[in-house]
């Protein structure tokens, strides 16, 4: 596990993924899979067929070249999402409590460019931040058993799409048609760590069509 940072912030996320890129690079198929996070890579490799120090040391030296210092721009998805109370049971309430209107609560969701800052939880799950400080709201203090694939959620100052129906206690705004996990599809997901999302408004027949669910 290499760190190269505190917390969150573009910066840091920009060394992660430079560095992340640098490693791939210097290891090539010895490197069985790697994870890049908030402010940390995590490395993985077959003990059986490399041997640790080296591995250690040509981690270290890609992660501290020229190269691995600033990262190159990832791309930027948007993703069309259906906000309504039928889709998203915690819009009203969150509205209410922050003394804003559904729509108001909608178009400060809808305004920002997130970035994708890691992807973990379960497959496709992208935590994406920071959300406008007048909507963030704390995980709900009993989880829901189940939410349904799709929908969108607030936790603080980050949001996400539930990629596959789980438990989970996150503030639910509204869903997303769009599958954020496909695993007999290239890419197997349409967002990447260090990608900017932005979120577009669609009304109930858009969402329908573009294969949306509705309870």
């Amino acid at each position: 596990m290499l760190y190269l940072g505190d917390g969150a912030d573009p910066r840091t996320l920009a060394r992660v993924q430079a560095a992340a890129f640098a490693i791939e690079q210097a290891l090539g198929d010895e490197l069985v899979d790697i994870v890049p996070s908030y402010a940390s890579v995590l490395v993985l490799y077959d003990p059986l067929r490399s041997e640790r120090r080296d591995i250690a040391r040509r981690v270290r030296s890609a992660a501290e070249s020229p190269g691995a210092i600033t990262a190159a721009g990832g791309k930027h998805v948007v993703l069309p999402v259906y906000y309504a109370t039928e889709t998203g049971a915690d819009l009203a309430p969150l509205a209410a409590r922050a003394g804003l209107t559904t729509t108001q609560v909608i178009d400060l969701h809808s305004a920002v460019e997130y970035r994708v800052y890691a992807i973990g939880f379960a497959p496709g799950f992208a935590y994406l931040g920071e959300v406008d400080i007048r909507i963030a709201a704390p995980r709900l203090s009993t989880p829901r058993a189940r939410v349904p694939h799709g929908s969108v959620g607030i936790a603080d100052r980050q949001t996400a799409v539930y990629p596959s129906e789980s438990p989970g206690g996150w503030n639910l705004v509204g869903r997303c048609p769009v599958p954020m996990f496909s695993p007999d599809t290239e890419p197997r997901m349409p967002v990447a760590v260090g990608d900017t999302v932005r979120f577009e408004p669609i009304d109930r027949a858009r969402y329908l069509a573009l294969g949306g669910e509705l309870p």
